[in-house]
C-alpha cells in the first residue's frame, strides 16, 4: 500500500509523538507499505521554523534528510497534474500545504495519513 503522510503525520511519527494514531503508526510501521513524503511538508515544517514556531531537536537538514533515509521514505515530486489539480479544488481547506498534499493524493490516487478531518471533504481515502 501507499501511503503520503500530511505534515503533522510525517512530524509525530518521525518525533514518536502520541498524537499519532495507533493505525497511522502501524500502517507506516508495515514494511510491506511506501510512505510518501511530498516536498510540501519540508517546506512547511522550515517555514514554522523560520516564523519561530516550531523547533526540531536538531538542524532541520540534518534532521530530515537522515530520518527520510532511515526510515525508507520515498519523497514525491511536485508534478505539473498535481499543479493543475490545485486549480480546480474547491476551497474547503484553505492552507497551502495542505492542498498540495491533497492534490498529489487525488492524482496518485493514494490515501492520506491526517488527523485533518477537512480532508474528507475532496474524497481522498483518509488514514487515522
Amino acid at each position: 500500500m501507499r501511503i503520503l503522510l500530511d505534515t503533522q503525520a510525517l512530524l509525530w511519527y518521525l518525533l514518536n509523538d502520541r498524537k499519532l494514531s495507533t493505525r497511522a503508526e502501524a500502517l507506516i510501521s508495515e514494511p510491506n507499505n511506501q510512505i510518501l513524503v511530498s516536498p510540501a511538508s519540508y517546506w512547511e515544517i522550515a517555514i514554522k521554523i523560520s516564523l519561530g514556531k516550531y523547533k526540531l531537536p536538531e538542524p532541520f537538514q540534518i534532521f530530515m534528510e537522515r530520518e527520510i533515509i532511515e526510515n525508507d521514505f520515498t519523497i514525491i515530486p511536485i508534478a505539473i497534474s498535481h499543479a493543475a489539480t490545485l486549480t480546480q479544488l474547491p476551497f474547503f481547506h484553505r492552507d497551502p500545504f495542505d492542498r498540495l498534499i491533497l492534490a498529489q493524493a487525488l492524482v496518485e490516487r493514494v490515501p492520506v495519513a491526517s488527523i485533518d478531518e477537512a480532508f474528507d471533504a475532496y474524497g481522498v481515502e483518509r488514514i487515522w
